[in-house]
């Protein structure tokens, strides 16, 4: 009798004994490469395979740039309203109860202070798990708040931005943020505080159209999507064909757009390098 032929029927083997493959064992980048997920965070989730930047949020972003990961989170309970009583396929409040729950986030961005090789830096982190890492009022006033965090203690900035663009749910209430959070950032460029822009995948919208673009140093990881609008709007709207590589971070390096592209394993010894070079104090890092 052939191997795979059974010589009874049914399956007997009870519910307990079976062994289900892990959730989460195995990732794919986009490119067909496939890697054990804990080598994955070992390696600054990027693919060894293909140095493909998996998308992280501020939990693993803190992880990589605070020391010891430690840091004190700021406005940690803020979330956001519906003064609108926007409704689209569901109400707002709903969806905004929807994310939280799914996520275990307050809203699309975090901020935080802590040491970075030895140094205060405050880093505010959007998450684009949260509503598409989508721009309204919560966003705008803890990135405001943070940066006066920042110019309060002369601390060093960083923006971590992830985003969609703005949430059209609170309409032109999130416009508003574009202003005021250039705005802050104006004032930490009076005081001549740094303040570090990191563009990761993708960047779109009205963060584009304000501070993701607004650094003393941009910098942006290996094939990072960053623009206003979206490749295919551009395309439908222009009706041109669009030149090869257009609007990923190598793209925009070459036309000036960027500073530096970082490898995200080098991401903090870049950044704290940059600081120091602005603030013309000893270097904390060897330069390689």
């Amino acid at each position: 009798m052939a191997w795979f032929k059974r010589k009874e029927k049914g399956i007997h083997t009870s519910t307990e004994e079976k062994k289900d493959t892990p959730k989460g064992l195995w990732y794919k980048s986009p490119t067909g490469k496939i890697i054990d997920t804990k080598e994955l965070e070992q390696n600054f989730y990027v693919s060894p395979e293909d140095g493909y930047h998996v998308r992280i949020g501020s939990k693993e972003y803190f992880e990589i740039l605070f020391d010891d990961n430690k840091f004190t989170e700021l406005d940690a309970n803020l979330s956001s309203k519906d003064p609108l009583k926007f409704i689209d396929t569901k109400k707002y409040p709903d969806r905004l109860k929807a994310a939280q729950s799914k996520t275990n986030l307050k809203d699309a961005v975090r901020t935080a202070v802590g040491k970075c090789n030895g140094q205060d830096l405050v880093i505010a982190c959007m998450d684009f798990s949260f509503i598409g890492g989508s721009m309204g009022s919560v966003v705008g006033e803890k990135i405001a708040r943070a940066a006066d965090y920042a110019l309060k203690k002369k601390t060093p900035f960083m923006i971590i931005s992830k985003s969609g663009g703005a949430r059209m749910m609170e309409a032109a209430l999130s416009l508003m943020q574009l202003a005021k959070t250039s705005a802050k950032l104006a004032q930490l460029a009076e005081a001549k505080i740094p303040y570090i822009s990191l563009c990761t995948d993708p960047t779109t919208g009205g963060t584009t159209a304000s501070f993701a673009m607004l650094g003393d140093i941009n910098i942006s990881e290996p094939g990072a999507l960053i623009g206003f609008a979206g490749p295919r709007v551009v395309r439908d709207t222009t009706g041109q064909e669009l030149p090869e590589g257009f609007q990923t971070s190598e793209f925009l390096l070459e036309h000036g757009f960027l500073d530096f592209i970082t490898h995200r394993k080098d991401l903090k010894r870049k950044v704290t390098l940059y600081i120091d070079l602005i603030k013309n104090q000893p270097l904390r890092v060897k330069t390689k």
